[in-house]
């Protein structure tokens, strides 16, 4: 038995000498290497020569050999991560490229039967990160962006919804750079209890669980509920020492301003103006119970005030060809989600790589006064659940299957969510998808082939918290006028460089 944990742990460290090093991987080789000094004594009191003889000399001299590589390979690695920590804290920003270039097939079935197609929309985004850190506890990260369609900008945006502020960078516009990030953070400890503090135009598209299928690390929000942009602050605190990964964070952001513009003739600049938008603003709570490294579970709840939507039967002026934008009330949201990273233990290597996922979440509007949100001027309850799985395959990439379903009131802030075709999260009805992710060129270059189909049961899954927002079934929708859209799909393929 002395015999096999000795040689198990030659192989075991033979096979670490040409794997990144880790300080995980090196505690288990002190451990391994006091182990066999123990056998050693134990043998040599307790077993035969002829057992003794059994255990060359020369294996544990390789053994020593391989633990003298693997700790001068760190102490390299160490030589090098004190470079880094030194251009970090002198007068050094580092930057970060992530290009994409994609081809989007689009289709869309409306109730009454129409179709419309774009069989060929060709795409570049671009995000150019950066990142300081003057001292060790404090540091800034930015992001700079844009996204457009191949070629010209004809400008025919419609009302021009696509260049709001939440989703600017998230739709196609033109080949401007703009801040989609920029903010700094603060990350102080007293005793076990670590804590940050943050402000500016913080992380919220990218978040967890919506960021497998995006191949991307999950950022702060919760991606079944909330994936726009906004301005903020943020604070945290973390009590991983007692339970593994959990932390609470406290967010408050800002959508929209009501300040008059400079120089508007009337000399009060800044001012709050009577005849605008109130300001929205969200408050929101998340809450790690628990983060292994396999098991984790997150739960959001948030509320927005004086959420906008379109006005389009009158109410407050506008007209179903000319609609006007207004505050409505507040909305309500919490989620609570799971992942696996990894089924069973260690039982084969497809199972470890592979991950699944479930998440509930619930909305409700709350109107102010008589105001119709989604066309009712009654508090309105939606719910949605989404459930995933991603996989490892043999070429070494990743293949995903998705399927999330809304119902009929169902309201979220993802209108920043990365498709050409609206929101899948936001769905009231059933979306399902299905992608391939394959690294071509190491970490650097990458592809992807992905497939959505959406079919709506009610219309409005895409508009505001207004009138625009109002469901309505497919064959309702007909008879009264309308032509919602009842099938969206669409196949992508990208391209990826990340350096």
């Amino acid at each position: 038995m002395k015999k096999i944990i000795a040689l198990f742990a030659v192989m075991l460290i033979s096979s670490v000498a040409f794997a990144d090093i880790s300080p995980t991987a090196l505690e288990m080789i002190k451990k391994l290497e006091a182990r066999i000094v123990e056998l050693e004594k134990t043998q040599t009191k307790t077993v035969s020569k002829e057992q003794v003889t059994k255990i060359k000399p020369q294996d544990f001299k390789k053994l020593e050999k391989k633990v003298a590589k693997i700790e001068n390979k760190q102490n390299k690695q160490n030589k090098k991560i004190s470079k880094i920590n030194k251009l970090a804290a002198s007068d050094n920003l580092k930057f970060d490229v992530d290009f994409r270039t994609s081809y989007d097939n689009i289709q869309y079935k409306t109730a009454s039967g129409k179709k419309y197609s774009n069989d060929a929309l060709y795409s570049n985004r671009l995000w150019l990160g950066m990142g300081y850190a003057p001292v060790e506890n404090l540091f800034f990260l930015g992001q700079l962006s844009f996204n457009k369609a191949f070629g010209a900008n004809y400008n025919q945006r419609g009302i021009g919804y696509d260049a709001f502020d939440w989703v600017i960078n998230e739709n196609l516009t033109d080949d401007t750079l703009k801040v989609r990030e920029a903010y700094w953070v603060w990350t102080p400890k007293t005793g076990d209890i670590g804590w940050t503090l943050s402000a500016g135009r913080r992380p919220s598209t990218n978040g967890y669980l919506i960021n497998l299928r995006d191949d991307d690390k999950a950022k702060s929000p919760m991606g079944h509920i909330i994936n726009m942009e906004f301005d903020g602050v943020s604070a945290s605190m973390q009590i991983n020492t007692y339970v593994p990964g959990m932390y609470f964070k406290l967010c408050l952001g800002r959508g929209l301003t009501n300040a008059k513009s400079r120089f508007d003739n009337t000399g009060l600049d800044y001012t709050k103006d009577g005849s605008s938008l109130d300001n929205m603003d969200l408050a929101g709570l998340i809450f790690q119970a628990y983060d292994d490294g396999q098991y984790s579970i997150m739960a959001n709840y948030y509320r927005g005030f004086n959420v906008v939507g379109n006005d389009i039967t009158g109410q407050n002026g506008g007209t179903a060809i000319l609609p006007v934008m207004t505050t409505y009330g507040e909305m309500d949201g919490a989620v609570i989600s799971g992942k696996i990273e990894g089924i069973g233990d260690e039982i084969n290597d497809f199972l470890d790589e592979t991950i699944l996922f479930a998440s509930f979440a619930w909305t409700q509007t709350k109107p102010n006064a008589t105001q119709r949100m989604l066309g009712s001027s009654d508090k309105k309850s939606g719910t949605s659940f989404w459930l995933g799985a991603q996989m490892p395959n043999l070429t070494g990439g990743k293949f995903g299957i998705e399927y999330n379903h809304g119902s009929k009131y169902w309201r979220p802030f993802t209108f920043g969510e990365d498709t050409m075709i609206g929101s899948k999260m936001a769905t009231r009805g059933n979306a399902y998808e299905t992608y391939w992710t394959q690294p071509l060129i190491q970490k650097a270059f990458s592809m992807q082939v992905r497939y959505t189909y959406i079919d709506y049961e009610y219309s409005g899954s895409n508009a505001f918290f207004g009138d625009g927002g109002a469901p309505m079934n497919m064959s309702d929708a007909v008879a009264a006028g309308n032509d919602p859209i009842d099938i969206a799909q669409d196949l992508r393929v990208y391209f990826r460089y990340r350096y």
